[in-house]
Parts: C-alpha cells; sequence; structure tokens
C-alpha cells in the first residue's frame, strides 16, 4: 500500500471509555521489556490522538506548556533528536538541546553530574541516547525529572518499536501477524525493543539473518530464528529490514556486501517469494543496495515515510504520558 494514500487508523483495540478509565502510572520510559499489553495499546491509543497534532493543521497543544525537555544525545542522530524536538515543541515545551561534543562531559564531567547540573536549570524531562545500556536507568536513580530512553547500548530503543508497531498497527490487526526483523539483531536495540512489545501484543516474532550477526541467549527469548531469508518470507506479514551497524561491528561478519545483499537483502527478486501485500519497514538510516534496494524502499509495499511521520505523534504520546504521571505523583 502506498505511503501517499495512508489509511485511517483501523477500529482501536480499546473503546473510548476505556481510554478514559485508563491511569498511566510510568514517569519514565526506559524499556518496553515489562509492560503489559494494556499500557502499550494506551501508548499508541494515546498517539492516535495526536495524529491530528502532528500531521494536520492544529500547529501545538498546550499539554506541556511551560515544561522543559532536554534532549541529552551522547550519540549521533537525526530523525530521532529531530522527532523528540518537534513532538516537544508541539505540546508548547521548551527544548534544550545537549551534546557532549564541546560540554562539560568533554572535560571529564560524570553522567550523573551532567543530569544533576541540568536538573537544576530547571528541566522536567530528559530524553537521553547513549551507547551504554543501562544509562536511562542510571539517570532515574539520580534526578527527579522524567526520564526517556532514546536508545541505550544494544539494551533498548522504545520510541521506535512504538512507531514501527503504530504504522502496522494502522493496517492490521497484531495478534497473529507474522513480523520478520532481519538483519544485524546482534547490535540492534531496536529489534529487542520490537521483539519485547510484539510478542505482548499476540505477535510472532521471527529473527532472521547470518549466525555471526545474532545475539546469545536467543533460546531464552520468545522469538523464531530463522538464517534462510527465503524460507520464510512467503509466510511473513511484514518485513522489518535492520541497518548493518558497521560502526559498532570491529570484525568482519559477513564476506563481502554483494554476499550479505544476496543471502539477507531484500531485492526485487526476493520481494516476489513475499505476500503481495507484505509491509516492508526499515528504522532507517538505509544502506540501500545492502539491506534493501531502492527499488523496494521506494515501493508500494513500504512504509517507511510513514514510520518517519507517526514517530512525531508516538513520541509526543511518550512525553505527555510520563509528565502526566510525574504530576499525578506530586499532586
Amino acid at each position: 500500500m502506498s505511503q501517499k494514500n495512508a489509511p485511517a487508523h483501523a477500529s482501536p483495540t480499546k473503546t473510548r471509555s476505556n481510554r478514559q478509565r485508563f491511569t498511566w502510572r510510568h514517569k519514565h520510559l526506559i524499556g518496553l521489556q515489562n509492560l503489559a499489553a494494556d499500557e502499550l495499546n494506551h501508548i499508541l491509543d494515546t498517539a492516535e490522538g495526536f495524529q491530528g497534532i502532528s500531521q494536520r493543521s492544529i500547529k501545538k497543544a498546550p499539554a506541556l506548556r511551560g515544561k522543559v525537555v532536554v534532549n541529552l544525545f551522547f550519540e549521533d542522530s537525526t530523525r530521532t533528536r529531530n522527532s523528540f524536538r518537534l513532538a516537544a515543541n508541539r505540546l508548547s515545551a521548551d527544548v534544550l538541546e545537549f551534546t557532549s561534543k564541546g560540554s562539560s562531559v568533554s572535560k571529564g564531567e560524570t553522567l550523573r553530574d551532567t543530569a544533576r547540573n541540568l536538573e537544576a536549570m530547571g528541566i522536567d524531562i530528559i530524553v537521553i541516547r547513549h551507547a551504554a545500556g543501562g544509562a536511562p536507568h542510571l539517570l532515574t536513580q539520580c534526578t527527579n525529572a522524567c526520564v526517556v530512553n532514546a536508545g541505550d547500548g544494544y539494551h533498548e530503543h522504545p520510541t521506535q518499536a512504538l512507531l514501527d508497531i503504530f504504522t502496522i498497527r494502522e493496517r492490521r490487526p497484531l495478534k497473529g501477524l507474522n513480523v520478520a526483523i532481519v538483519g544485524d539483531i546482534g547490535h540492534s536495540r531496536v529489534a529487542r525493543s520490537n521483539l519485547w512489545a510484539l510478542h505482548t501484543l499476540g505477535a510472532n516474532v521471527y529473527f532472521v539473518g547470518p549466525p555471526t550477526l545474532m545475539p546469545s541467549g536467543l533460546d531464552k527469548l520468545p522469538v523464531n530464528v530463522c538464517h534462510n531469508f527465503d524460507d520464510i518470507i512467503g509466510d511473513m506479514d511484514v518485513l522489518n529490514m535492520l541497518r548493518v551497524q558497521f560502526e559498532r561491528i570491529g570484525s568482519p561478519v559477513f564476506p563481502s556486501v554483494p554476499e550479505y545483499s544476496r543471502l539477507f537483502g531484500l531485492t526485487s527478486k526476493r520481494m516476489k517469494r513475499a505476500k503481495k501485500d507484505v509491509l516492508v519497514m526499515h528504522p532507517g538510516p538505509i544502506n540501500r543496495g545492502l539491506e534493501i534496494e531502492s527499488e523496494v524502499a521506494d515501493g508500494p509495499n513500504s512504509t517507511i515515510l510513514r514510520q518517519v511521520a507517526n514517530g512525531l505523534a508516538v513520541r509526543m504520546a511518550v512525553l505527555f504520558l510520563v509528565n502526566q504521571a510525574a504530576q499525578a505523583k506530586t499532586s
């Protein structure tokens, strides 16, 4: 289905009265592993309500007026950082941009001290991306601000998974859906967050890729593992193609780029084996010609730009909900 003609959202998972009765209680969003189906659906339902502000003529809502959101990014980012910044602006918050380059971190300041100094300036929500797994959790222990994980190490990237699932849910029910996450699983926090949330919401998840790009401990996870893409592609409803993270790979993990593309790339030839209505996804940025051919990335089955658009509504929902929980705890 073309991104330009994306359908309206399917029937919501909850009735309007059930949504009103649900109370979000989490001041932080660190990961999706421990969230229940009701909680995940509440985030998605809230994001649905914010679509009118994020994509139509309504430019701003006053939900975070007077609040300060800091983007605390210790790794490079384009989509996630800008999406959170725009989401905070659309909710009428002030946004403080922080990068480790040129800051006191480069002079040896610890993450804990950075957070405390920012809190002393009167910030309310910290959105953090960090190369160390567990960094967002550490912040919850040393600051009173809300903390939202924008990606930590190889741990989780919850808002990316939420926007992926939101995009799928626009088109079809999640329960019983077959979702393949293909490629560099071992270095992917996106794969982990997607696994936890999709499994909780009733989908069947497949990790597909070479053994050298798989993490350890897969036998303990609720996931099907496959090393031959062609064996399962015809049964999949969603193909989520991951970026090969060369910057995190210390030694060669496959013989060559053409070899990887031949075995695990989503090519036009391989798409002929897939269902006609299969959804093609990618968290970006894309290595065109490696993970996915341009003809497929820009084709009628692609939801890639729709994912980016939906990221704004999802991140608005997350900022709104954590602030709501924080206010409830202090009232």
